[in-house]
């Protein structure tokens, strides 16, 4: 039997890419759900493709328009709106796994909805773990959920502690591309554009992690998801520069063995993995050549330059509200940066100041999380105004 399949995030680079590996692997995934923000034009042509019996739209005009799109069509999908159908799809859609690729905190209860189900969910949205780490465990122990980790970095963990058992675990290394700032001033970093931020060296992912990457927030992200994902202190995981993105991540054990992932840079290829693990399919991702002289470079961030990294160890070492005040603040932020309303290196220290500044809870529940979430946003809002 085909395995039953709902991608949260369908129109995004991410979920765009897992229905491509699903097209590649015919006869292996059946597509039982889509669900997107606002782009019904492409979930129109996604789910005249692979006919999922429901889509979700969470903004109810978009949805308006595609069911108008599809009503001649013949198709027999239900179309519904709003964030609380990404709940609703999830509990009442026979499935055997879901794909959280909702960019920000909007994908959570879906997230965590599924994860109480006890389905194998493959976990693209990094920020469900960074705000809710602590709930979507103790749910995932409590249901059996198997939480398979799509993101490169984890993706590599995750694969290469197959070699090892948890307590023999040393340090987590996170590699980093550097983003299109590796080599720049902090001079220089202050007149740095949307257009410049965008200019990621490896990947092509979409604006908002891109930027993420240039600011390296996307790694402080992933210390957090990582210190939840795989039950390790912060002070265990660690961010090395790798400019080549060939090795994706690695694990030091005790006895001085370092394993690492590595692969072309493309993101098909942890979406397979995680849709088939523990299987390996053939997949016409991009081959390393051996023949060629293969070149890697390795270095220390830079914490002058990149004071996000600060912070996601001190988020990681709080728990608690601190993911969910971290997690709203950076994306008001790059709103603002992406808008011309503050320059690249305000991103940071806006930030901080409601890291600092929010009131901490060290085991909230999902209403408290969503408080401080709602709070972080207009906090930074805010700064434009004053």
């Amino acid at each position: 039997m085909p395995k039953r399949v709902i991608i949260l995030g369908s129109t995004g680079s991410i979920g765009k890419s897992a229905l491509e590996v699903a097209d590649r692997l015919p006869g292996e995934f059946e597509i039982v759900g889509l669900a997107a923000g606002t782009n019904w034009e492409c979930l129109a042509g996604q789910i005249r493709r692979h006919r999922p019996p429901r889509a979700v739209l969470t903004d109810a005009a978009a949805a308006e328009r595609l069911r108008e799109h599809l009503s001649d069509s013949g198709c027999r999908t239900q179309v519904w709106s709003g964030s609380e159908a990404l709940v609703r799809m999830v509990e009442e859609t026979p499935c055997d796994f879901v794909l959280s690729a909702i960019v920000g905190v909007t994908g959570l209860s879906a997230t965590l909805a599924a994860v109480r189900r006890g389905l194998d969910v493959g976990l693209a949205n990094k920020e469900s773990l960074v705000v809710a780490g602590e709930l979507i465990m103790q749910a995932a122990a409590a249901s059996g959920a198997r939480l398979i980790p799509v993101d490169s970095e984890h993706s590599a963990i995750f694969q290469s502690l197959h070699s090892g058992r948890h307590d023999e675990i040393e340090r987590l290394f996170l590699t980093a591309s550097g983003g299109p700032f590796r080599t720049w001033t902090v001079e220089q970093m202050k007149s740095a554009t949307v257009v410049d931020a965008m200019r990621h060296p490896t990947w092509s992912m979409g604006p908002k992690i891109t930027i993420d990457s240039a600011t390296m927030m996307n790694k402080a992200l992933e210390i957090v998801e990582a210190r939840w994902l795989f039950d390790v202190p912060p002070e265990l995981i660690e961010v090395v520069i790798h400019p080549e993105s060939i090795i994706h991540s690695m694990v030091a054990f005790h006895d001085g063995s370092v394993l690492a992932q590595m692969g072309c840079p493309d993101m098909r290829t942890p979406i397979q993995y995680a849709l088939t693990c523990p299987r390996r399919l053939a997949a016409s991702s991009g081959r390393l050549d051996f023949s060629r002289l293969l070149r890697m470079h390795f270095e220390p961030p830079d914490p002058e330059r990149f004071p996000a990294l600060r912070l996601g160890h001190r988020t990681a070492d709080l728990g608690g509200t601190a993911g969910a005040a971290l997690n709203a603040a950076n994306e008001a932020a790059v709103d603002l940066f992406r808008r011309g309303r503050i320059g690249f290196l305000d991103i940071v220290p806006l930030v901080e100041d409601c890291l600092d500044r929010h009131s901490f809870d060290p085991h909230p529940g999902l209403a408290k999380l969503m408080e401080v979430d709602a709070w972080a946003r207009q906090e930074v809002f805010q700064c434009c105004t004053v």
